[in-house]
């Protein structure tokens, strides 16, 4: 059978991208740093993540803030309470990725909309079986490439009411976490995103209008975000009491 999304490989500059990307982070995540202090780095990416997808969504707030606890808009503490679900819900992904868009909706909306809307679809049921489809296996292209479809759909189909973009940002980490581009849950694309929001936006944009040009834009985006994550990784690491430094 035809893989569904391998004409997306041939798009104009999307094979070098995606070999970019999958080269910084392969050199990222060799830091030495990892081998003694990985949960400590796992900790603060997950907190960075956090906090550039609540600023993506509308909600910025100064990092530092968010971090002592001082922050509690409900969209960040949604996207907090992702992050640290993440990791729990990596097994589930591949054979049940539509419940787990659900919990995912449930962790980030909670507070934001009525309690009756957690979890549940109110839009663009058929795209999301056929995207519950690919992640199922139904499709054999690099994990990034998956992810940026997983992402630029939700992001165009909203399929759930409130945060959208914050389910779709931790569906997209899901597929580089299970496809094994990032493991242990390392990168903080949100980071990637957010340094280049207006690239983002435009992109999920074009995106949404399933041109061979959109496509394209949208995926080297993101594969874009994914190097500036990797970037991000490497700068945790160097920090004083990760690396060794004094």
């Amino acid at each position: 059978m035809t893989d569904p999304l391998s004409a997306l490989l041939d798009l104009p500059a999307v094979r070098p991208a995606l070999h970019g990307a999958r080269e910084a982070v392969d050199t990222a995540l060799r830091h030495r740093a990892l081998r003694r202090s990985g949960g400590r780095v796992a900790a603060e990416v997950s907190l960075r993540s956090a906090v550039a997808s609540a600023a993506l969504e509308g909600s910025g707030y100064d990092r530092e803030r968010v971090r002592q606890g001082l922050v509690t808009e409900p969209r960040v503490q949604g996207a907090l309470r992702v992050a640290a679900a993440l990791p729990g819900l990596v097994d589930r992904w591949p054979s049940a990725p539509r419940q787990v868009l659900a919990r995912l909706h449930v962790l980030a909306a909670r507070d934001t909309v009525a309690a009756g809307e957690l979890g549940r679809p109110v839009s663009g049921g058929e795209r999301l079986d056929v995207l519950a489809s690919l992640v199922a296996g139904g499709t054999r292209v690099p994990p990034l490439l998956l992810a940026a479809v997983v992402h630029g759909e939700l992001l165009a189909v909203r399929p759930f009411a409130g945060p959208n973009g914050i389910v779709a940002r931790a569906a997209a980490r899901l597929v580089l976490i299970s496809g094994g581009l990032d493991p242990r849950g390392l990168l903080a694309v949100e980071v990637g995103h957010l340094a280049r929001q207006p690239e983002y936006v435009g992109a999920a944009n074009a995106f949404a209008t399933g041109t061979p040009d959109g496509l394209r834009a949208w995926i080297r985006h993101c594969a874009a975000a994914v190097e500036l994550g990797a970037g991000e990784l490497s700068a945790i690491c160097a920090e004083p009491g990760l690396s060794g430094a004094a």
